[in-house]
């Protein structure tokens, strides 16, 4: 009955002319999709219900609304774009008169998507509380033309409610997702037998008895951990932080460079969470007062992506902070990392050159992994050797043969060196160039034959050459084998789904600091923020670069007594861009936003 009631609500015809008197799809279109619903139903619903791991709930019905998402066709307003799952409930609910919402996981509070209602109720009628203001409870649901179901959920939260129009997918993935993570947390703190809150390094010699703790293999800490990782590649997360207070632990994940809190989890289950993260990624899960390194490789719908695990001993507990090293990210044409083209054009010649050394200058989160990797993949061929020293290895590429260091065993960036010397590479790529012994080999490697890719630690491109002399490199062997350096930050991407134009007079730029030598009014860009960019306008991130060319004017300035303004001078007259100038290209282009290229470039003119 049911089943019927909402065939009735959404009827295909009446779908169809709604999306047709909308502007969505073309009369052409409606009357094909008519025609196929009836085999692309069959279709979706042997998928749908085939790849569900819980079938206790029952099937969930295909509509006529899958069967449009799922013919990918062109959109009549914007035949450039094709017609998804959003696009089709966007224009739905501006007819049935709600609001649409993307709905963003990381504002969602776990009590409240799973305490309000029950999971059997909100996946049979796909409905998901996912706030409460002012006594009103806001709803997400692919179907508010159900009204006896938000009837139900008044009754039994006792609020007003607020419908909003979700998708069914994001639906269906969140109640998955939070009831399942809920579930496994629960399950885990009711079986945990200690009493009291544990206190953590801080304060454990004052503690009596640490009970008992639950096993890193139990199966409700195995899945919670599992929705971690699953959740934060999801985010596009590039690191999970999992950090112990004194009465919960937090969980928060960096999505283009800024940290989220996701959740606050129970302090009672925080011990068998790091245990069951030690125990995946072969650290001793009995060591709890030294920092320890770890790996694990995870399959992700068929992508392999490795992650990189430290833990350190904090205050309350150990604090573990886990980076997600995407292959998709790592690995990519030098092209796409935001390179102008002269600039792309210079390094390239760095890189192809025969012997020498190559610099990549920037913090910590500069992205120098990402350009060192891409332009090791770039150089790869079956007729040249590459050997890399790392510490750790942060992505295993099977075309480079990668070495790990292990102090312990007496394997250093220095020391190395001379054994990979004897290996006939042609390329060598040092993980971090921080010491004179490193120096000193990185040298002798690039003066006898061979190509040396190395970081190091500077603010820009020409403060790594007073680097180098401040690690005791003699300055006659930094002109014998110094190529060329780069200098890099990132800075985030204005979301191309919700960018618009404004203008700005030069003078406001200049009083902020940021000096552009213009008279005429600036046509800039923002994101006014969507359901893509989860309202903050920005979406994904691009380089910023410096790359600055070892010449022999430059060479003949480099000295016991080298003043680094004047190298700095010198480069800008021969053409080099600097950080802050690449980074304003970047915003008069539309790439960035002006508040960007003052946090990223703060400190440089």
């Amino acid at each position: 009955m049911e089943q019927m009631i909402m065939d009735k609500r959404l009827e295909p015809k009446r779908i169809c002319k709604i999306l047709m008197k909308q502007g969505l799809i073309t009369k052409h279109q409606a009357i094909d999709v008519l025609k196929k619903k009836d085999r692309i139903k069959q279709k979706l619903e042997k998928r749908l219900n085939k790849d569900r791991d819980d079938m206790s709930e029952g099937e969930i019905p295909v509509t006529i609304i899958d069967v449009i998402s799922a013919l990918n066709l062109h959109r009549a307003d914007d035949p450039e774009k094709k017609i998804d799952e959003e696009s089709v409930y966007q224009f739905l609910a501006e007819a049935w008169n709600y609001p649409y919402e993307k709905i963003d996981p990381l504002k969602l509070d776990l009590n409240i998507v799973t305490t309000t209602i029950p999971k059997s109720f909100a996946k049979k009628y796909l409905v998901l509380p996912i706030a409460i203001k002012d006594g009103t409870l806001t709803v997400a649901t692919s179907d508010p033309l159900n009204m006896e179901v938000i009837e139900d959920i008044i009754r039994v939260s006792h609020m007003k409610v607020r419908v909003v129009v979700s998708s069914k997918t994001d639906i269906i993935r969140l109640i998955d997702e939070f009831f399942g993570f809920k579930r496994s947390i629960a399950a885990a703190e009711n079986e945990f037998d200690s009493i009291g809150v544990d206190l953590g390094n801080l304060e454990q010699y004052v503690k009596l008895s640490a009970g008992g703790e639950l096993p890193s293999n139990d199966h409700h800490i195995v899945q919670a951990v599992n929705y971690l990782f699953s959740y934060a590649i999801d985010q596009r997360a590039s690191d999970i932080h999992i950090e112990p207070k004194r009465e919960i632990s937090l969980v928060r994940m960096r999505i283009d460079g800024v940290l989220h809190t996701v959740y606050q989890l129970p302090k009672k289950v925080h011990r068998a969470i790091i245990s069951r993260i030690k125990n995946l990624s072969r650290m001793d899960m009995s060591e709890t007062r030294r920092p320890q390194d770890g790996r694990v490789k995870i399959d992700k719908g068929g992508v392999e992506v490795e992650i990189r695990i430290s833990s350190i001993p904090v205050a309350f507990g150990e604090k573990v902070v886990m980076r997600i090293m995407d292959p998709d990210i790592l690995f990519q044409d030098l092209k796409t990392l935001g390179f102008m083209a002269s600039d792309i054009e210079r390094f390239e010649s760095f890189v192809t050159k025969p012997h020498g050394i190559v610099l990549v200058c920037g913090p910590t989160g500069s992205g120098k992994s990402t350009t060192l990797y891409s332009t090791l993949r770039y150089l790869s061929t079956p007729e040249i050797n590459i050997t890399t020293v790392e510490d750790p290895i942060e992505m295993i590429h099977e075309e480079f043969n990668q070495i790990a260091v292990q102090p312990t065993v007496g394997i250093s960036f220095s020391t190395i060196l001379r054994n990979i010397l004897r290996q006939d590479p042609d390329i060598i790529m040092i993980g971090e160039m921080r010491d004179l012994d490193t120096a000193e080999n990185a040298v002798q490697a690039a003066m006898t034959g061979h190509l040396v890719l190395s970081t190091l630690h500077t603010n820009d491109a020409p403060s790594s050459i007073i680097r180098l002399l401040d690690l005791g490199v003699p300055y006659f062997l930094i002109q014998a084998t110094l190529i060329g350096v780069l200098a890099q930050r990132l800075v985030r991407k204005i979301c191309t789904y919700c960018k618009e134009s404004f203008e700005m007079e030069p003078s406001e730029l200049g009083r902020m600091g940021l000096m552009i030598e213009k008279e005429e009014k600036l046509k800039l860009y923002r994101g006014k923020g969507c359901v893509k960019c989860r309202g903050t306008g920005y979406h994904g991130r691009t380089g910023i670069f410096e790359v600055l060319p070892f010449t022999e004017s430059i060479k003949r300035m480099t000295t016991g007594e080298t003043d680094i303004g004047a190298i700095r001078d010198l480069a800008g007259k021969e053409g080099m861009t600097s950080l802050r100038e690449d980074a304003v290209k970047k915003l008069l282009l539309g790439e960035t936003t002006y508040q960007e290229v003052l946090k990223v470039t703060w400190g440089f003119h």
